[in-house]
């Protein structure tokens, strides 16, 4: 390679030039992390103008322009309002519930994305932290979301289950709940020891949950596939396939393919960009696959030291460039880029090192963001979710728990009988509004007379 020697005059000049090209980049970028936020970042895809809702159309006017109702539903929505759109019988649906890294920010959970289908199956891949709370705000019954798919066991991408497995009876799951994943290059590493330690850790979560409403919802099926088979198929049920391939980040970890329909679906979970990717995920309609920011930003974001940036950000994922390189080599319809903080001043880097080895369409993901994919066309927009969610309702009708939670007589006794009286008013005022007749566990103690406390006070440990 040739170099070229600059006098300090035409130093300062090319400084100058790249100052003012910077400042041009910064203001660009804004505006590009903006619109990518509130309709999502689309760079090159196949994406097709916004659905266009003709009922609520009122007509034109005597100039030919269109004239929008002022009373009826607007006719366009450039978003994404979870719950309100018919899922096409054809069509499939993905939704980012996590887009970033271990390191914990509101604006991005770890890893996790949704897909639904048209036959109405879901299917959530990876569970990092922060990403139930993204699930919860797309209001969607727990009840159908009974099936999950763990690419390894890192906390950013499997930290979120044990709360989403534990605290379903009390969010109204009550149907049975599937998780896949991967065998350990040890026994204990694997996915069956950790559901089994999970369980053995939230012991006293399950108990007393489970003890004081339907408890269905922590039944729990383990399913443990081979990590390094190759187009293993885990799952096979109503016209869905679900295969793994093998990934490379460190050990035991998976990516995924899924087929339905006549469209196929890739999520890389964490990998470096590898032999069985790149052959086994060619021409995939969506392929969700990992990239890294460069290793200066872990050192000044993050506090890497050069030997730490290199090693994590190139060795263990995928970089800008190398994600480039896998998507030329397999080209998707559409390839979207995750696990990076999807920054103003983080974003044009990534993107930058990616446009060096890959010009086909392309999406940066940040939480919330929506596919819609069709055999016809790929549609890219923001979900609005709702930041006051409530759980949706059981799809079941409740039973009541066959082995309530039995408190000791210990903390029965601490019952304080003035707050005591108070709640039991709430409850009578509660069961004269509603016609009902319930009656408190505890607090009623302190008012009963003395041989029937006792004889109650038996039934505690």
């Amino acid at each position: 390679m040739a170099y070229t020697a600059f006098s300090p005059k035409a130093k300062l000049q090319i400084l100058m030039n790249r100052n003012t090209t910077n400042r041009l980049l910064l203001t660009f970028s804004v505006f590009v992390a903006i619109g990518g936020y509130l309709i999502g970042y689309s760079d090159g895809n196949n994406n097709k103008g916004p659905m266009i809702l003709e009922s609520a159309v009122a007509g034109t006017d005597s100039s030919g322009a269109t004239k929008w109702s002022s009373t009826e539903p607007y006719p366009r929505h450039d978003v994404y309002y979870p719950g309100t759109e018919q899922l096409q019988p054809d069509e499939m649906r993905v939704i980012a519930c996590g887009t970033g890294m271990p390191i914990p920010r509101l604006k991005q959970a770890a890893a996790c994305f949704l897909v639904e289908l048209g036959n109405g199956e879901k299917f959530i891949f990876d569970m990092g932290e922060g990403s139930f709370e993204r699930i919860s705000a797309l209001g969607i019954p727990l009840d159908q979301l009974n099936k999950v798919f763990l690419g390894h066991l890192h906390l950013d991408h499997a930290g979120d289950f044990p709360a989403f497995y534990a605290t379903g009876p009390v969010n109204n799951r009550l149907t049975p709940l599937a998780v896949y994943g991967p065998s350990g290059v040890k026994p204990e590493w694997g996915t069956k020891v950790w559901a089994k330690k999970m369980k053995e850790m939230w012991a006293w979560e399950l108990a007393s949950r489970g003890g004081a409403v339907d408890p269905r919802g922590l039944e729990l099926e383990v399913f443990e596939f081979d990590w390094q088979a190759v187009n293993n198929v885990i799952y096979d049920e109503n016209g869905v396939q679900i295969k793994t391939i093998p990934a490379i980040h460190l050990d035991q970890s998976v990516s995924f393919i899924l087929e339905w329909n006549g469209l196929k679906f890739a999520y890389s979970s964490d990998t470096l960009p590898n032999t069985w990717w790149a052959q086994h995920t060619k021409g995939m309609d969506l392929a969700i696959h990992e990239c890294f920011p460069p290793p200066r930003l872990f050192q000044t974001k993050l506090g890497f030291s050069p030997e730490e940036a290199v090693l994590v950000g190139t060795q263990g994922h995928t970089t800008a460039a190398a994600f480039g390189k896998i998507m030329s080599l397999t080209k998707p319809r559409l390839a979207v880029c995750y696990h990076f903080q999807n920054d103003f001043d983080i974003a044009p880097s990534v993107r930058d090192g990616i446009r060096e080895t890959y010009d086909g369409p392309l999406d940066l993901a940040i939480d919330f963001m929506v596919w819609n994919i069709t055999k016809d066309e790929i549609r890219t927009r923001m979900a609005v979710p709702n930041h006051d969610s409530f759980a949706a309702p059981a799809q079941r009708a409740k039973q009541p728990p066959p082995n309530p939670y039995i408190m000791t007589k210990f903390s029965v006794l601490g019952v304080e009988p003035e707050s005591a009286a108070v709640t039991n008013a709430v409850i009578d005022r509660y069961n004269k509004q509603y016609g009902l007749d319930v009656k408190p566990s505890f607090t009623s103690i302190p008012f009963m007379e003395e041989e029937q406390r006792k004889k109650v006070l038996e039934q505690f440990k």
